[in-house]
């Protein structure tokens, strides 16, 4: 089945339609224009008030140096906020990807930046290619977990992310107005795609001390921080291609054209 209006399939994990043959996806962009989005903000901005400190860091932004998480970065600045930026490195960032991100530290944001060790990032890329069809599988969890092990380490409870995947690309009746990511979200949405960080441990000699990058904290950490995950764009409306544009506006480049 494919649906009537964008041809997503059916195929597409936790996607579903409804009886005209529209997917899941379409119903939640559709369903925006009913959303009082000034509201919305009103909440985002109370929210910050509670957070904002007198010195060092106001929240934490998981970046990339694609043009989602620069957007992030941007309105976090607009809201007044003093972010510290989380990089979970990918597995072969382009030239553009570190142009944006070296861009970042020009616009005065502090960036911290984590990679795994080459030889364990190459047995569990195969690990998530032969186990689950996912290549890309430790990129896909370690950008839900690094950010939270920073906010435990460094004090800052504030992480806030950019759309709600389930909202932006379909998931499960309920799900897709959750604005709060936490260890819940994670262990059913958040990359795992069905296996457990534990599942990997024996896969080619991995140990378990090798997995230190992919391991959510503690609950009992996180209660004592207060940490809290929340979706930008479930305040804020969320349009990839409009995020590119004012990306483009704050000098960050995409597609691999610069921005003159």
């Amino acid at each position: 089945m494919y649906c009537n209006k964008c041809l997503y399939p059916e195929t597409k994990q936790d996607l579903w339609f409804d009886k005209d043959g529209v997917c899941s996806a379409c119903t939640s962009f559709s369903n925006r224009n009913d959303i009082d989005w000034q509201e919305r903000k009103d909440q985002l901005e109370k929210i910050v008030v509670k957070y904002k400190r007198d010195s060092g860091y106001d929240c934490i932004v998981p970046v990339s140096g694609g043009k989602d998480s620069t957007y992030q970065l941007l309105q976090v600045l607009k809201l007044g906020l003093k972010p510290l930026a989380v990089i979970a490195e990918t597995c072969d960032l382009s030239d553009l990807g570190r142009r944006n991100i070296d861009n970042i530290k020009e616009i005065g944001v502090d960036v911290i930046q984590y990679s795994t060790a080459r030889h364990i990032r190459g047995k569990l890329n195969r690990a998530g290619l032969e186990l689950v069809g996912d290549i890309s599988w430790p990129e896909h969890v370690s950008i839900f977990t690094t950010p939270i092990q920073v906010a435990v380490n460094f004090n800052i409870p504030l992480v806030i992310w950019g759309e709600n995947p389930q909202n932006e690309f379909g998931g499960p009746a309920g799900s897709e107005e959750n604005n709060i990511l936490d260890r819940a979200w994670l262990e059913e949405f958040g990359g795992l795609i069905g296996l457990r960080v534990d599942d990997m441990i024996g896969f080619d000699g991995i140990q378990h001390k090798d997995l230190a990058m992919f391991i959510y904290p503690e609950d009992d950490d996180l209660k004592r921080v207060g940490v809290t995950g929340l979706f930008l764009g479930h305040y804020i409306p969320w349009e990839g291609y409009n995020n590119k544009l004012i990306a483009q506006a704050n000098g960050f480049e995409s597609y691999g054209k610069p921005v003159e």
